[in-house]
């Protein structure tokens, strides 16, 4: 089989695509022929080698959608033939809520396993959950990583209600467009942040009641006039360090700072003030079970959930959707297809 490699540290220019071996399956483990896997901010990451180094050589990606062509002799919850989606995570499975427990993800901190950037994956059977019957692969591929971060981060740690005020920063990348259409399903009422007059087109599109061009207007003076001096109830965060310290400041008396990401560094500083003062819950979140994923996918299923894709590119042309995402210019995600 083909696959995108990288055997050092560099930019996209470091990306190769190459034979390497076959998967085998281990006895709990399906093989996946890869029709459709899509580009997240980790792939960049582990090309960097920062924040944290991958094994070389690697193959990354956390999303993938295909068909289930072998599985290991302990397997009894898939069969070959079945079209299916790939949870990221690991462990898949523990605790239903997820908590106490330390994710790995695959196709980067999850050195066992190569990421779906290839012809074909192999992963345990317990991290497949099937196709939405209403989506192509590369829709369904766009989804998984975003899809239970997101869902997780608002219907489980956050407890997002009707008539929630939502700010959602990066609300036109993978994760933000996610944001905004699990927020509209609970009836929240949504602020989206983005860099440009177009990505905010697609936010309104997708329902954001309120946009803000975070480089051409004040955020933190528009969401005031939106909503006054109350604050907003959830702000669902991850850019870190460039907007950690105002999300705390625009949120609500006992409103609730829910983060899964640092895309613009580590080192956010906060005014403590406005945490104890005002009561705000600042709270992390990472991924989510396949439990969650199901659920999300089952929004999806029912159509109040839909794909955003900014383009679909060759899987050997992956350095090219890396430098997309990279350079800020993705209005959802960035699909690629073998």
């Amino acid at each position: 089989m083909k696959a995108l490699v990288f055997e050092k540290y560099g930019g996209p220019e470091v990306l190769e695509w190459k034979d390497v071996p076959d998967p085998e399956p281990g006895p709990n483990d399906a093989v996946v022929e890869v029709k459709a896997s899509a580009v997240n901010y980790n792939d960049i990451w582990g090309r960097r080698g920062a924040p944290q180094e991958v094994p070389l050589p690697h193959i990354s990606g956390s999303d993938a959608a295909g068909i289930v062509t072998q599985i290991g002799d302990a397997v009894t919850d898939v069969k070959i033939g079945d079209e299916v989606v790939v949870h990221c995570g690991r462990p898949a499975r523990g605790n239903k809520e997820g908590e106490g427990q330390q994710y790995n993800i695959w196709g980067y901190d999850w050195p066992a396993l190569d990421g779906a950037h290839g012809e074909y994956v192999c992963v345990p059977s317990e991290n497949l959950a099937p196709k939405p019957t209403n989506l192509d692969f590369e829709g369904a591929a766009s989804l998984p990583l975003v899809l239970v971060t997101a869902w997780r981060k608002l219907v489980h740690k956050a407890r997002i209600k009707p008539g929630d005020t939502v700010l959602v920063w990066g609300a036109a990348g993978g994760l933000g467009v996610m944001a905004i259409q699990i927020a509209k399903m609970f009836r929240a009422d949504v602020i989206a942040v983005a860099s440009s007059d177009e990505k905010l087109e697609l936010c309104k599109q997708i329902g954001a009641d309120h946009v803000i061009n975070r480089n051409t207007q004040d955020v933190r003076k528009e969401v005031r006039n939106i909503v006054g001096r109350r604050g907003v109830d959830i702000v669902f965060e991850h850019p870190g360090q460039a907007t950690m310290g105002l999300s705390v400041q625009m949120a609500s008396w006992n409103g609730i700072v829910v983060t899964s990401g640092a895309t613009s560094g580590y080192e956010g500083q906060i005014d403590l003030r406005h945490i104890f003062f005002r009561e705000v819950e600042l709270m992390g979140s990472t991924l989510g079970t396949v439990f969650h994923l199901q659920e999300s996918l089952d929004a999806v299923q029912a159509g109040y959930i839909k794909p955003v894709i900014h383009s679909v590119l060759p899987t050997k042309d992956g350095g090219e959707g890396q430098r997309i995402v990279e350079d800020d210019e993705a209005v959802g995600k960035v699909v690629l297809v073998p």
